[in-house]
C-alpha cells in the first residue's frame, strides 16, 4: 500500500482539478500553483497564488510536497529545473522542452521513427520565397500555440503575405496539409518502466476545438494497432512517468503522428467513466511510480466539450438524458470558446451524439 503523499501540480485548471480529484481518492494531499486564487483546482486543493514561473513559488511548492506534476506544457521548464533538487520531478522537463517548441517535437518525432506529415522549419520570411501555392500548406509558430492559435493556412497571396509577417516575428514550421480520412490520438501512462496504454480515441475539431470524442475510434484493428505501436514507441522512447496524448492522423492507410501533449488530454475525459480507470488515475499512479492497471473499456463512448456558449444547452441536454454524465470545471466566466466543461454519454450509434452547437 503507498503511503499517503503530498503531490505539488503546477497548473489548477480543469486538468489540474481531475488531477487532484484521482490523488485525493487515493488519499493524498494535493497542493496546486496557479495564478488565479479561484482557479478549478481551488475547490479541490490549496492553491499557491503565484505565475508559473514564478522559482520562489515553486520552491515553496516543492518544499511541501513529495511529488511535482504539470497540467500542462506552457510551464516554464528552467524554473522547474530550478527546483528539481527540493521534490521528485518524475516526469523530468526533456519531454516538457519537446513539446514546447514544434521544431524540437517534429525532430524528436522524427529519430523515434514515426512517420510524420513533410514539414520545413521557417526561420523567416525569406525561407518562404518563391512559394508554390500547389500544395496546401499550414505555417505554424515553433512555440506558443494552441487550439488553432499562432498558425496560418497559405490558400493565396493575402494569406502568404501573413505568413511572411508571423515567420519575420518568431520561429516556425511550414507543414504540408495532410488530405487525412480522420484525426484520432492515444492516451499512454507510464510508470517509468512499465505503460498502460488506452484505447484510439477519434476526435472531431470545429475551429480548431476539440468538439467530440469516439472510443474506440471508427478505423481497423489493424490501423488501431498501427497507433498504438506509435504510441509505445514514443513512450518508451522518454521513459515516460504520468499519462501523455499523441495527436495523429490517419490518411488511408498511413498513421501520422501530428503532435505530443505531455499531460492528460481532453480526448482522454470519457475515460472517467468508460474505463475501469481514468487517464487521470493513471496519472498519478504513473507519477507515484505505482504500478500500472490495464485498462479496459466498459463500453464504446462519446465525449462532448462544453464551451462557453453552450453551457445552457449541456445542463437541459443532461436533464434530457439523465444516463448522461456532466462535468462542469467550475471556471467563473463563461466565455465563447472557453472550455467549461464535458458531456460523456455510452453509445455506440455515436453519429447520433449530436455536438453542441450543431
Amino acid at each position: 500500500m503507498n503511503s499517503t503523499k503530498t503531490i505539488g501540480i503546477i497548473g489548477g485548471g480543469q486538468l489540474g482539478q481531475m488531477m487532484a480529484i484521482a490523488a485525493i481518492y487515493r488519499g493524498h494531499k494535493v497542493i496546486t500553483l496557479d495564478p488565479a486564487a479561484n482557479c478549478p483546482a481551488a475547490r479541490v486543493s490549496e492553491v499557491i497564488v503565484a505565475p508559473y514561473d514564478d522559482v520562489a513559488a515553486l520552491r515553496q511548492l516543492a518544499e511541501r510536497c513529495d511529488v511535482l506534476t504539470y497540467e500542462f506544457e506552457n510551464v516554464d521548464a528552467d524554473s522547474l529545473d530550478a527546483v528539481a533538487d527540493l521534490a521528485y520531478l518524475p516526469q523530468g522537463t526533456r519531454l516538457l522542452r519537446i513539446s514546447q517548441n514544434r521544431v524540437h517535437e517534429k525532430e524528436f518525432l522524427s529519430s523515434t521513427g514515426v512517420d510524420l506529415a513533410p514539414y520545413r522549419v521557417i526561420r523567416s520570411s525569406a525561407d518562404l520565397g518563391n512559394y508554390d501555392f500547389s500544395v496546401k500548406r499550414v505555417l505554424k509558430t515553433a512555440t506558443g500555440g494552441y487550439d488553432g492559435h499562432g498558425q496560418v493556412v497559405i490558400r493565396d497571396e493575402e494569406s502568404l503575405a501573413t505568413a511572411r509577417d508571423l515567420a519575420d516575428k518568431t520561429l516556425c514550421v511550414l507543414e504540408d496539409f495532410v488530405p487525412f480520412t480522420m484525426e484520432i490520438s492515444v492516451i499512454v501512462s507510464g510508470n517509468g518502466t512499465d505503460l498502460t496504454l488506452f484505447p484510439v480515441q477519434e476526435n472531431i475539431h470545429r475551429n480548431n476545438i476539440l468538439s467530440k470524442t469516439i472510443v474506440p475510434a471508427r478505423i481497423s484493428q489493424d490501423l488501431a494497432d498501427k497507433a498504438l505501436q506509435m504510441a509505445r514507441k514514443i513512450a518508451t522512447e522518454v521513459q515516460l512517468s504520468g499519462t501523455l496524448c499523441i495527436e495523429m492522423f490517419v490518411a488511408g492507410n498511413q498513421i501520422l503522428v501530428n503532435e505530443i501533449a505531455p499531460r492528460p488530454h481532453n480526448s482522454g475525459h470519457y475515460s472517467i467513466e468508460a474505463c475501469d480507470f481514468s487517464q487521470f488515475d493513471t496519472h498519478i499512479l504513473g507519477v507515484l511510480g505505482a504500478p500500472l492497471p490495464a485498462i479496459k473499456l466498459h463500453a464504446p463512448a462519446v465525449m462532448l466539450n462544453v464551451l462557453g456558449q453552450h453551457v445552457e444547452a449541456a445542463e437541459k441536454y443532461v436533464t434530457e438524458n439523465p444516463s448522461a454524465h456532466l462535468h462542469i470545471y467550475g471556471k467563473i466566466e463563461a466565455k465563447h470558446n472557453r472550455k467549461m466543461g464535458h458531456v460523456t454519454v455510452f453509445s455506440d450509434v455515436p453519429d447520433e451524439v449530436k455536438e453542441f452547437g450543431e
